[in-house]
């Protein structure tokens, strides 16, 4: 309040009940609040301070990525990662790339797979390394072999595997149609002995198909199987990654996931992978999948709820009952009417009347016939891992992406993800 001079003043008082007196005092307000001035101020340097380190911390943060970035790319280029030279990039995806090299002690040809350098983080990482150590478990000769797992200097991961000059059943059905039967038996038995071993060991592979499937003439051994990517692969005893998995998680390629992959996904056991091997069967035989659709959603509902028709009916060459009824057995909803062990429907396989007519000859008469053509486009176990793989867009009951379902498209590839609604 203003005093008799008309300046603003801050004024207290207080009566002495012991005096009977009263007492009052005054000051002026720019005196009364000079100190606060002084702190107020000393404040504002110090948030001025604090933003001008943050921005520094911020730009230099983002110097350091950069030079740490070009750092892992120049080690790149030089071609050098660890004891492996790198000759040529074959393949690239979301997760990462894949370079044919050689150990430069051993010169040994290998597949050379580095996370991509966007995607580094402790879930990518961790992703890696799972994928790495759980293959290298597994000793069977029809599984990729991993061979070596590190982090250079720079800070970038990759893993080294054997290099397989084939072509994946994908490509083999795209660019050459159905296979015979004979042919067809060979290959899933092959599969059967890899995934035997796995399941053996309580690992459920969860992303069988076609492109994870390379067909290779090696070691003079011509149609010879190596079964790939076990990024996915679920532990039945693994409690933590269950954990991990949300309640409605999705993982797997829609065109070969089995009935509860889909509804129940933490529930899958070794049939779960036997069911993608019959549908990977029906689609060496056919040239189609087991069921078309339009979209993700009414493809789920058709591997949930629809009886899968007859491979015979989808194919002019002639087809064994025997190998139809292994086909659809592996096929069936219900996990008790399927073959329980992969080795049980290699036994079925064998019943067919085709089993053992694929000679040695006819396999090396096929490879001579094709092996130009293949070897112009070469493929390795990496280019269609886990790390790899196109993650479809949000799902929903509305999404119409065009009629899909047939060789090589959109439904093939895998999907990782949460279902909607």
């Amino acid at each position: 309040y203003p005093d008799y001079r008309g300046v603003p003043v801050i004024g207290a008082w207080t009566w002495l009940e012991k005096y009977r007196l009263g007492v009052a005092t005054e000051v002026d307000v720019a005196q009364a609040y000079r100190p606060l001035v002084i702190l107020q101020r000393t404040f504002w340097g110090l948030y001025f301070l604090l933003g001008v380190s943050a921005v520094a911390i911020f730009v230099f943060t983002i110097i350091v990525a950069r030079l740490r970035r070009e750092a892992q790319e120049a080690a790149i280029e030089a071609k050098q990662l660890g004891q492996y030279t790198l000759e040529e990039k074959i393949g690239a995806g979301a997760m990462g790339e894949v370079y044919r090299g050689y150990h430069a002690m051993l010169r040994r040809p290998t597949a050379v797979k580095m996370l991509n350098l966007d995607l580094v983080n402790d879930a990518s990482i961790a992703r890696f390394e799972r994928e790495v150590q759980i293959t290298c478990k597994l000793n069977n000769p029809h599984t990729v072999a991993i061979y070596d797992y590190g982090r250079t200097p720079e800070g970038v991961f990759y893993y080294a595997m054997e290099y397989l000059d084939g072509v994946d059943l994908q490509t083999l059905v795209e660019r050459y149609g159905p296979q015979p039967e004979s042919r067809v038996i060979h290959i899933l038995s092959q599969m059967c002995s890899s995934l035997f071993e796995a399941h053996s060991q309580g690992l459920v592979h969860r992303d069988i198909k076609p492109a994870n499937t390379m067909l290779n003439h090696r070691g003079g051994e011509p149609d010879f199987i190596k079964v790939l990517d076990f990024g996915l692969v679920k532990a039945l005893d693994d409690e933590k990654q269950a954990k991990m998995s949300s309640v409605g998680s999705l993982t797997g390629t829609p065109l070969y996931m089995s009935p509860e992959a889909i509804q129940t996904p933490n529930a899958i056991d070794a049939r779960s992978d036997l069911y993608a091997v019959g549908a990977v069967g029906y689609f060496l035989l056919t040239g189609r999948p087991v069921f078309e659709a339009r979209n993700i959603v009414e493809l789920c509902n058709l591997h949930v709820s629809a009886a899968p028709d007859p491979p015979s009916q989808k194919t002019a060459q002639s087809i064994s009952a025997e190998l139809e009824n292994a086909l659809l057995s592996c096929l069936e909803k219900s996990l008790a009417k399927r073959p329980q062990t992969a080795r049980d429907l290699a036994n079925l396989l064998r019943r067919s009347p085709a089993a053992g007519d694929w000679s040695v000859a006819e396999a090396d008469a096929w490879w001579r016939r094709h092996s130009r053509e293949i070897h112009v486009d070469q493929r390795s176990p990496a280019l269609n891992a886990e790390s790899l793989k196109t993650s479809h867009g949000p799902l929903s009951e509305g999404s119409q992406p065009g009629p899909l379902g047939s060789a090589g498209e959109d439904l093939g590839e895998n999907f990782d993800r949460t279902i909607i609604g």
